[in-house]
């Protein structure tokens, strides 16, 4: 199905079937849409964040739906040293001996404010939870995927880290790192792998981050995470075979 719009897919309901895929920043928003949205769909899905308790509660919201029991991997990208990402990829092996995918999802909005003016450290954090951490994970995680039949690394891109804007200093940048991590791997990994790499651009989605970025913006204006979930079923699922190093988006 290759050239197909992702935002446009309409998804079977066993797309991911036995597939386990890890997904950060599953506790609430996108993340949380996405995690519900891939154990609909029969993965068994790793929840990655920094709270245990909200972590919780979206593992409890699978169970009761009657979708595959999920994993809970408690991990603050933004404090987390090397022993912590080699931990989780132990228990990723140790427990299913693969990962077939991999959402980055989690991200700090940090600081709207001009260049001049960024705080230094706030522009440290978030390049580090946007795109070091990403990269980080990915590099540990990567022998895991290599054992997947079919993986799908999908990271999230944003507008503005393709086009730059005013004042979107730290956010936009560590967006920009991201697009251009997804191309190197996915020109690394594309003639020799089974992985493939893609960015999707969500856009504007009722979300926390949304709010904070706009606090004037009516919350009913945008769409709610899971109307977005097709793009996200496409590239994640088996269907997009053969589609890597793109960057979409979720909505037209």
């Amino acid at each position: 199905m290759a050239g197909i719009e992702p935002r446009d897919y309409q998804p079977r309901p066993d797309l991911l079937h036995e597939r386990v895929i890890l997904v950060t920043g599953a506790s609430d928003g996108i993340g949380r849409a996405a995690a519900l949205s891939f154990a609909a769909h029969g993965a068994t899905v790793v929840l990655l964040g920094r709270s245990a308790r909200k972590l919780e509660r979206v593992h409890d919201e699978i169970r009761t739906a009657g979708h595959p029991q999920p994993a809970i991997a408690v991990l603050d990208l933004a404090k987390a040293q090397g022993p912590a990402y080699f931990d989780l990829a132990e228990q990723v092996a140790g427990t299913w001996g693969r990962l077939d995918g991999l959402l980055h999802n989690a991200a700090l909005l940090g600081e709207r404010s001009p260049i001049e003016q960024h705080d230094v450290g706030t522009w440290q954090q978030v390049l580090h939870v946007n795109l070091s951490a990403a990269f980080i994970l990915t590099q540990v995680l990567l022998p895991q995927l290599r054992r997947s039949t079919d993986a799908s690394i999908l990271f999230t891109s944003s507008g503005v880290g393709r086009r730059g804007k005013a004042y979107w200093g730290a956010y936009a940048v560590s967006k920009f790192g991201v697009e251009g991590l997804a191309q190197v791997l996915a020109e690394e990994t594309r003639d020799n792998t089974r992985i493939r790499v893609n960015c999707l651009n969500p856009g504007g989605t009722r979300t926390a981050m949304r709010r904070k970025a706009y606090p004037g913006e009516s919350p009913d204006a945008r769409p709610e995470p899971s109307a977005i979930m097709p793009a996200y079923l496409y590239l994640m699922g088996p269907d997009s075979r053969g589609v890597t190093g793109g960057s979409f988006d979720c909505q037209a």
